[in-house]
């Protein structure tokens, strides 16, 4: 039988669907890769994605809680300073009304003619020492003229007769001090270029300034800040 005789319309056929066979398998073949690549590729990305949407949740948690505690602490600390505020504001307030009763008591002095009397030559010539000058003007308040007037020859001559110094010192009646000063007197110089303050309010409120923190620690104790102490 001969081999090379041309292939019949049977034969052609089943030679087709072979070749037809294989192309399938390795179109199919290839498909299947191609697709476990995609597949793997897939999986490798979305782990990536994954991943990193795990760091970026972390990190916005992480910014967040930073970010409570932050505002936690600013709100402590606003807190704090307001209670301390309230505080020193109280404090201030009894600070405030003893001064001002202690102001009500020193003019009490005043009841008391006598007393008053040699309290304002002693300070009359308290501010002759101060302001040192021969020529000098005293203002008081209006109701304490009358006063002024009865003992300013003495307490120049006190003076004069302490510091061997002359002193020549005259009321001023027309300018007299405001009734807020509560008392005591005011000696000018040298046209009102010099003056001493002697007056019942400022001697009160030099005496509250140099011994406030004494008064602080009698009234509210130490400071829980302060770490060390006379």
């Amino acid at each position: 039988m001969a081999l090379n005789r041309p292939l019949n319309d049977d034969e052609v056929y089943n030679e087709m669907n072979k070749m037809i066979s294989f192309i399938k398998q390795e179109a199919f073949e290839k498909a299947r890769e191609i697709k476990a690549k995609a597949d793997e590729e897939f999986n490798i990305e979305k782990a990536k994605i994954l991943r990193q949407e795990s760091i970026n949740i972390e990190k916005l948690y992480e910014r967040k809680l930073k970010q409570a505690e932050f505002d936690k602490r600013i709100t402590s600390s606003n807190l704090s300073n307001k209670c301390k505020l309230q505080v020193l504001q109280k404090q201030q307030q009894v600070l405030d009304d003893l001064f001002s009763q202690s102001f009500n008591e020193i003019q009490n002095v005043k009841t008391n003619k006598e007393k008053y009397k040699y309290l304002m030559i002693n300070l009359l010539v308290q501010s002759f020492c101060k302001i040192s000058e021969e020529n000098v003007s005293v203002r008081v308040v209006k109701e304490d003229v009358s006063l002024i007037k009865q003992i300013i020859d003495k307490s120049c001559s006190e003076y004069t007769r302490l510091f061997n110094k002359p002193i020549n010192a005259t009321v001023s009646e027309n300018d007299c001090l405001s009734s807020d000063y509560g008392g005591g007197v005011i000696v000018s110089a040298l046209g009102d270029r010099i003056n001493v303050d002697n007056t019942l309010r400022t001697r009160l409120d030099i005496s509250s300034r140099d011994l406030l923190p004494q008064i602080r620690v009698i009234l509210f104790g130490h400071s829980p800040n302060r770490k060390f102490f006379d």
